[in-house]
């Protein structure tokens, strides 16, 4: 066996989750030293960036690295990995398999790919270069002492379990070549294989007009003279990346149904069907369209009324909503988009479903454009906007949520439903 680096992730303004948190980490460090485990504590005072820089100073080939979260908007649990890695994968579902067998009252939603994070991926799982998971675990708001014991014991297991899977696998700098596609065409220079996941060299990201060699946030490796980047860097740039395991090849398609290039405007056409997208909300909430079965239909029909991208509009209501997981109160509200009224001092309100989509969509209307609208004004605080000030996604980060993060966040979801649609 490999080393264990176990670490937990910062959460900021709520000390008591994160002492939980901490509690817990040293619990399954204290159960697997008492193993005759070897784990290395990630320092609590370094940053996610600094901590992922920590990890790959120290780490060899057999060690492997977990993130611990508190999973706050749930009473859930999830291990997420990197996506397109079958074996990254098979590790999340052991992890999680040995946990609920010791706590078998855990709600546990199995393995996920991080792409279904609000951000779309998880820095934790793509950037540490040896084998690494991140596991939000349920709400560790009281300190429970058994509780604590059976899940120290079951991450124990799992981790025990994860890394001997890892280290029984022989460690070599003669990685797998993979066969690129790119665009239906087989390309004729080959990628390589690095712990279950797909690098290609950065002559072709070259060639497709993406420089990342000036982020730091990316994984590039230089094997035998090339240097090669981890091919789900893509993704993010609006890229379809997948992964065939048969013929060992990774898949990249830059010719896309939709425009890549226009796929932050807020303004335009949106391009899912009412099915793709009610099937979306059923995927993510069984129990979304009790209340709305209409909705998908109602941002369809009221986007193209405005010519606002009624992608973008469902996928920002999906994350306002949480997939229409709101309390009763704001069911009756009919306000899907957080929207509020002038003077703030409370939230809008309207008296039916189609309304509140339709305030929705002006209001995107009125920060994303300066035409008029075809509709009668129901958006209250249309006229207090200036116009046209945000017409990408991006550009309502600070303006319609302080979240910094917020435009990324709905990019994010939009990528998620386009790969839902097998648009992307």
């Amino acid at each position: 066996m490999g080393r264990i680096f176990l670490g937990t992730s910062q959460v900021e303004k709520v000390s008591e989750i994160q002492r939980q948190l901490v509690l817990l980490r040293d619990r399954v460090i204290a159960e697997l030293r008492s193993r005759h485990c070897e784990v290395i504590l990630i320092p609590d005072n370094l940053n996610l960036s600094d901590s992922i820089r920590w990890i790959n100073a120290r780490s060899l080939p057999d060690d492997i690295a977990l993130a611990i979260n508190n999973n706050s908007n749930s009473q859930e649990t999830t291990v997420f990995y990197i996506p397109n890695n079958l074996e990254r994968k098979r590790h999340a579902e052991l992890l999680l398999l040995l946990l609920v067998r010791s706590f078998p009252e855990l709600n546990s939603q199995g393995s996920k790919p991080d792409t279904i994070t609000k951000m779309g991926s998880l820095a934790f799982c793509r950037q540490v270069n040896i084998p690494s998971l991140v596991i939000k675990i349920v709400c560790l708001s009281h300190s429970n002492s058994d509780l604590f014991s059976k899940i120290a014991s079951g991450l124990a297991d799992g981790l025990m379990a994860w890394s001997r899977e890892v280290s029984s696998v022989e460690s070599s700098d003669n990685y797998s070549s993979i066969a690129i596609e790119l665009n239906h065409q087989i390309y004729p220079e080959t990628g390589i294989l690095i712990n279950g996941n797909a690098y290609i060299p950065i002559d072709l990201c070259d060639r497709l007009g993406i420089d990342l060699t000036g982020s730091r946030e990316v994984s590039l490796i230089e094997h035998q003279g090339i240097v090669y980047l981890k091919a789900i860097e893509l993704r993010d740039r609006n890229f379809s990346v997948s992964w065939e395991n048969l013929s060992q090849t990774v898949i990249l398609r830059s010719i896309l149904t939709i425009n890549r290039e226009q796929i932050d405007c807020i303004m335009g056409m949106g391009n899912t069907s009412e099915v793709q997208m009610m099937m979306f909300l059923k995927a993510n909430n069984e129990e979304a369209l009790k209340e709305f079965p209409d909705l998908p239909k109602l941002y369809r029909e009221e986007g193209k009324i405005e010519g606002v991208n009624y992608d973008i509009a469902f996928c920002q209501m999906c994350l306002e909503t949480h997939f229409l997981r709101f309390d009763r109160n704001q069911y009756r509200a009919n306000n899907f988009a957080n929207l509020g009224l002038v003077g703030g001092e409370k939230l809008a309100a309207f008296s039916e479903p189609r309304l509140g989509v339709r305030s929705h969509i002006q209001h995107l209307k009125a920060y994303a454009s300066l035409e008029p609208l075809v509709q009668e004004i129901v958006d209250p605080r249309f006229h207090v906007v200036r116009r046209g000030i945000a017409p990408k996604v991006s550009q309502l980060s600070g303006r319609w949520s302080a979240d910094l993060t917020y435009g990324d966040k709905i990019m994010a979801m939009l990528r998620r439903l386009y790969e839902s649609a097998n648009l992307l």
